[in-house]
């Protein structure tokens, strides 16, 4: 079911980004690359893919993105702070004109009541621009759900 759903975005991403001179890269920690692999799974992805960043330990976020490990330490690694942090690394840190990073706690365990399990903050940043935080709260549900929902 959201298969078919997760293939028509990335094609319209593959379709509409030459167009606008749009290079993408990602910086992913939920989905562990599934946003990566979903917009690399359409034929013509490498005229609008640069690269991905599966950034799913905090040190990975400090040295592949150049977020210093005190904020994270600070606002926790879920947190719109760090997705914002993480965007903007993935900016600098690739050949690419935008960005969209996603953290979160997609579960079963790890959730607290300030940051339950189905919280997820993704960023997008763009060149010469405002990046753009952006907080779901997709509940109780599976953690297979939680990744395929925050790859929509």
């Amino acid at each position: 079911m959201y298969q078919d759903e997760i293939n028509n975005l990335a094609k319209q991403i593959i379709d509409i980004g030459p167009k606008n001179k749009v290079v993408i890269s990602t910086a992913e920690s939920c989905t562990g690359g599934m946003i990566g692999a979903a917009i690399t799974s359409i034929s013509g992805s490498s005229t609008v893919y640069d690269r991905g960043f599966i950034t799913y330990s905090n040190n990975s976020k400090a040295e592949l993105l150049g977020i210093d490990i005190n904020l994270i330490n600070k606002y926790g690694a879920v947190s719109k702070e760090i997705a914002k942090l993480m965007a903007d690394g993935c900016l600098r840190k690739s050949n690419s004109n935008l960005s969209v990073s996603v953290t979160g706690i997609a579960g079963p365990g790890g959730g607290t009541k300030d940051k339950p399990v189905g919280l997820v903050y993704m960023a997008i940043a763009k060149k010469n621009r405002d990046t753009i935080n952006l907080k779901f709260l997709f509940g109780e549900k599976s953690r297979d759900e939680i990744r395929i929902l925050t790859t929509l």
